[in-house]
């Protein structure tokens, strides 16, 4: 790699051996994926994945405390993913004390600590900050240091900005160092596509589900995606994207997806074309018995298979505000045709905090608590991560979800009817 004589000095200790290791570490990483410089980052703000006091990641807290006490904080303010704990999501007195005793016994201090790093402030914590009412929305073309999958995906593609697939504690790194290895997807070779997909549905494709067969199919490559234009329009707006945020994070974690084209709709893809596409690209052809095909094949991880559910979580990655009301009207609806007043299996929306709040400024707040589901902030996935959670039979229409833990993928109708009628 050539550095600049800024990174040369730093490197070389010019402010301090801490801030020396952070650009060592840097330089490595770029070194392992043939980077061939350090570029910028640009972004007003910065991400982190490592949002969760574990106590296991004790020499994460460690690591963090060196930075603080050197003073090497990040140059950006950060937003982090969710929590993982809230007292309002259905637990028993076991999974409570595992919870707040054993698993996040430190999440209170880790909270401070990335306070003292830069952290935005206390409602800062989603999976999904790029949501208006997150703040963290970065511009086209912005160079990022971020970790999180399902938010790099939708920070590649329905946004502009560059940004690889990177590590937690490498997004902090690039942040306090203020430069990124340039190699992958923040150069313009590596966000062509490499696969062509064709969508020939009957009907919009579960956004999910699509991602999911996307994904496990191209792997880690970047897709250009044919055909999804019919069903989602020409222009990004608040529906487009709540599909997109959903498919991503569906093709970043059932396969390992850092950016995709639509055609006709996502930036690159509108002013680029078909160029984006490279030469020998493989085509994959998406129809309906293909999707039905991909969701046959998923495991179905509970000890019983037809055991009944026990709990429900709809969200992950956090539900954007039209999605927690259009949910709201196809619960009441839902609850309305089957003649009940009250969800029948215990069902959690988690959101980010700042929709939340903007959702309970609404008059669809009071009618979601009146059918009995849950709205919270939680991280539904470090709630599964609670070995006793994990063993109860959970549904979701999260195929990110579905994939880290034993909850079992149903599509978002599949979900309403089990949820509001009962029953598998």
């Amino acid at each position: 790699m050539i550095l600049t004589p800024e990174q040369q000095a730093i490197l070389n200790g010019s402010k301090g051996e801490t801030q020396a290791k952070v650009m060592k570490t840097l330089v490595m990483y770029g070194e392992t994926f043939g980077a061939d410089k350090l570029v910028p980052v640009t972004s007003e703000y910065n991400h982190l994945v490592t949002s969760f006091g574990l106590k296991m990641m004790k020499p994460i807290f460690e690591l963090m405390q060196q930075l603080i006490d050197a003073g090497a904080v990040s140059q950006q303010q950060f937003s982090v993913d969710p929590r993982p704990v809230d007292k309002n999501v259905p637990a028993n007195f076991l999974q409570n004390l595992i919870f707040n005793k054993i698993m996040y016994a430190t999440q209170e201090p880790y909270e401070q600590q990335l306070q003292q790093l830069g952290l935005m402030d206390e409602d800062a914590f989603s999976c999904a900050c790029y949501l208006d009412q997150m703040g963290n929305k970065p511009k086209k073309g912005d160079i990022l240091s971020w970790a999180e999958s399902s938010a790099v995906v939708y920070a590649n593609s329905v946004l502009g900005a560059r940004c690889n697939r990177n590590s937690g504690i490498m997004d902090i790194m690039g942040s306090i160092a203020g430069f990124v290895p340039n190699f992958g997807l923040l150069t313009d070779e590596g966000r062509k596509a490499t696969w062509v997909v064709e969508i020939r549905t009957t009907k919009k494709p579960e956004a999910q589900l699509l991602g999911s067969a996307i994904g496990m199919k191209v792997m880690e490559d970047v897709p250009y995606v044919v055909g999804l234009d019919q069903w989602l329009g020409t222009e990004l707006d608040e529906s487009a994207c709540a599909y997109l945020k959903d498919f991503g994070a569906a093709t970043a974690s059932n396969g390992a997806v850092g950016l995709y084209h639509i055609e006709n709709l996502t930036p690159e893809a509108v002013e680029q074309g078909r160029a984006l596409v490279k030469e020998g690209a493989q085509v994959y052809v998406i129809d309906d018995a293909e999707l039905q095909r991909v969701q046959d094949n998923y495991p179905v991880m509970w000890k019983n298979a037809d055991a009944a559910p026990k709990l429900c979580f709809v969200g992950c990655p956090h539900m954007s505000l039209q999605q927690l009301k259009d949910w709201t009207v196809a619960v009441e609806e839902g609850l309305a045709k089957n003649g009940l007043k009250k969800v029948a299996i215990p069902t959690v929306f988690t959101t980010a905090p700042a929709v939340k709040k903007e959702f309970e400024k609404t008059e669809y707040a009071a009618r979601l608590a009146a059918t009995g589901v849950v709205l919270s902030y939680i991280c539904p996935l470090m709630y599964m991560n609670n070995p006793l959670c994990g063993k109860m039979p959970v549904i979701t229409c999260s195929n990110k979800l579905r994939t880290y833990t034993t909850a079992r993928y149903y599509r978002e109708e599949e979900i309403l009817a089990q949820i509001t009628k009962g029953g598998n």
